[in-house]
C-alpha cells in the first residue's frame, strides 16, 4: 500500500474491497487507487475528483490575495 498526499490509497494486485453495506467489489488491476478524500463518483475507486478539489481551492485563494 503507498498513501499519496491529498490522493488515494494505492494497493498493489487485484483487490476486493468490502463497502459498507456488505457488497464485495473487485478490481484486476495491477494497482487500483481507493479513494480517501469521499468525491469520487465511483466508490471505493479514485477518479480523481480529489485533483478538481485542490484546484478550485488555489483558484479561490489566489482571487482573494489579488483583492487585497
Amino acid at each position: 500500500m503507498v498513501f499519496v498526499d491529498e490522493g488515494p490509497l494505492l494497493v498493489r494486485g487485484p483487490v476486493v474491497v468490502e463497502m459498507p453495506d456488505g457488497r464485495r467489489v473487485r478490481s484486476e488491476r495491477p494497482v487500483s487507487a481507493l479513494c480517501l478524500c469521499r468525491r469520487t463518483r465511483r466508490p471505493p475507486f479514485c477518479d480523481t475528483s480529489h485533483r478538481r478539489k485542490v484546484r478550485d481551492e488555489r483558484v479561490r485563494d489566489e482571487g482573494e490575495a489579488g483583492r487585497a
